[in-house]
């Protein structure tokens, strides 16, 4: 992988016939993937780049899915830590969140979220943007509530 958030799919395993594998998933993503999604014009500015904050909601979605099956039950996002945009997201590009589980609190979770865009163009897989996204547990009356060890 380059400094860039590019990989290079030259050589190496296609990935198909492995046990396990994700269609499309990228060698270097971190995670289990919980959300892929396309890019549409409806959510780009006139220039065809996908506003920030669309895929910030995609992640959002993602980490909150992952969240909510480790707290088993209802989670609501609390924060949203070390959010970097590497590189654009155009029109077209198949979208894809890979989550991983980084800390189990008393009443919260906090998620590693990576965010990779197969561009429309081609096969070119290129990490986007990850953040750290933290979820509270939240019972029946809508307080916090212990997470199941």
């Amino acid at each position: 992988m380059s400094g860039d958030g590019a990989v290079d799919r030259s050589g190496g395993s296609s990935g198909t016939g492995s046990i396990g594998a994700v269609p499309g998933r990228p060698p270097a993503a971190n995670g289990e993937l919980m959300l892929r999604t396309f890019a549409f014009p409806a959510d780009a500015n006139p220039a065809g780049d996908i506003f920030g904050g669309w895929l910030l909601g995609q992640m959002d979605i993602a980490g909150a899915s992952l969240a909510r099956r480790r707290a088993h039950g209802r989670v609501a996002t609390v924060a949203i830590a070390q959010m970097t945009f590497k590189l654009p997201v155009f029109v077209g590009d198949e979208v894809s969140c890979y989550c991983s589980v980084v800390r189990v609190g008393n009443t919260s979770v906090t998620i590693d979220v990576e965010a990779w865009a197969r561009r429309a163009d081609g096969d070119d897989l290129a990490r986007v943007t990850e953040g750290v996204f933290t979820y509270v547990a939240l019972g029946a009356d809508r307080r916090a509530r212990q997470i199941p060890k």
